[in-house]
């Protein structure tokens, strides 16, 4: 099995714990500001999940229309918002980047926030990541899903090149 990509002796790892669940349109706003950030490896978003039918009781089957299941715009791909946007966890490549998603958290987070430096992401291939992915998994989906999820749900968005504007 592979190590994971925070095995860098550089990286640092941050937690974003906002007082109050992101609606979408915050959550679009503050991810895709991070995602611009040079020096982020990857972004992990936490929260409760959003249930797309109901699942017991009298309406058993029922399509559910949660007000925060709302498509968001990261780069140039569109996802569906299936949970509530409650934590995000990054991992950078070095301190700048840091201090970027700190004035960034700043400047788009009208409400108080934690902000904290810790170890948030798997540094070794647990059995459910083995079990999900694979022997040879890429280094960077390890610990990235919910263990109930299919594979297929996971979203991974890699950054896109800048191109130099004299090309």
């Amino acid at each position: 099995m592979s190590d994971s990509a925070s095995n860098k002796e550089d990286s640092i790892q941050i937690e974003i714990f906002p007082i109050r669940i992101l609606s979408p349109e915050t959550a679009q706003k503050l991810i895709a500001e991070i995602y611009k950030v040079d020096g982020v490896v990857r972004v992990l978003v936490q929260g409760n999940r959003l249930p797309d039918r109901v699942s017991s009781g009298p309406g058993t089957g029922e399509k559910v229309e949660h007000p925060l299941r709302k498509p968001i715009q990261i780069g140039d791909q569109v996802i569906e918002l299936k949970i509530c946007a409650g934590r995000i966890r990054i991992e950078l490549s070095n301190a700048e980047a840091k201090e970027k998603i700190r004035e960034v958290c700043e400047k788009l987070l009208p409400f108080s926030f934690e902000f904290r430096e810790g170890n948030f992401f798997r540094r070794k291939p647990t059995v459910t990541d083995y079990a999900k992915l694979g022997p040879e998994a890429d280094p960077r989906l390890l610990g990235m899903f919910d263990p109930k999820a299919k594979p297929s749900q996971l979203v991974f968005i890699e950054k896109q090149e800048k191109k130099d504007k004299d090309e």
